[in-house]
């Protein structure tokens, strides 16, 4: 009678143990899978792109602060990368930029406010404000393209000249291809009037 209690006892002892290794096994199997999962929702080319974005215009933002706008900051961007230099409609601005007139009007406001732009009616509709950058918004323009340059020749000796014009050469084929309809007329072939 013993032995049979001990055997049951040794077959109960293997049962828990069996259950443990399976459980191991599928809880390995689990943090597997959710580091898979993890590992493609965190490195895929949507968040390349955002990556190298951030880092790019981080630089920027850093060099224009040094440069003497410590007013100036990223979510100023938006306007001035959709502005231009010709006048331009509050509700064109919002629509390049992809926020609500709300929100541009918010922006444009502070922008006015800090000498960079003025708005002022639109001769052609009443209704409508034109903007136009000041002395003081041109000449960030200006400094903005001198720091662009300077964090490309960043970026050129860190990955190389060619690799980084064939990165963006291959960005505006595919902004091509896609036919983003949102962008400033500005990125138009001059030539072709197609994108570039």
């Amino acid at each position: 009678m013993t032995t049979g209690l001990f055997e049951l006892h040794c077959a109960i002892d293997t049962a828990h143990n069996d259950k443990r290794e399976v459980e191991d096994v599928v809880s390995k199997s689990t943090a597997e899978t959710n580091r898979e999962v993890a590992s493609q929702l965190s490195n895929n080319l949507s968040r390349l792109l955002r990556e190298f974005s951030r880092d790019f215009e981080r630089r920027i933002w850093r060099a224009l602060q040094a440069r003497g706008y410590p007013d100036i900051r990223p979510a100023h961007g938006v306007v001035f990368a959709n502005l231009g230099l010709g006048a331009v409609r509050v509700t064109e601005l919002a629509e390049r930029a992809q926020v609500t007139q709300q929100a541009m009007g918010k922006m444009l406001k502070e922008l006015e406010r800090l000498g960079y732009i003025t708005r002022a009616v639109d001769s052609g509709d009443k209704r409508a404000r034109e903007i136009k950058l000041t002395e003081r918004g041109v000449q960030l323009a200006t400094d903005s393209q001198q720091v662009v340059a300077q964090v490309r020749k960043y970026y050129e000796h860190k990955i190389g000249s060619q690799e980084l014009q064939q990165l963006e050469s291959q960005l505006r084929f595919a902004v091509g291809k896609l036919e983003l309809d949102y962008l400033p007329e500005s990125w138009a072939d001059p030539l072709s009037g197609d994108p570039l």
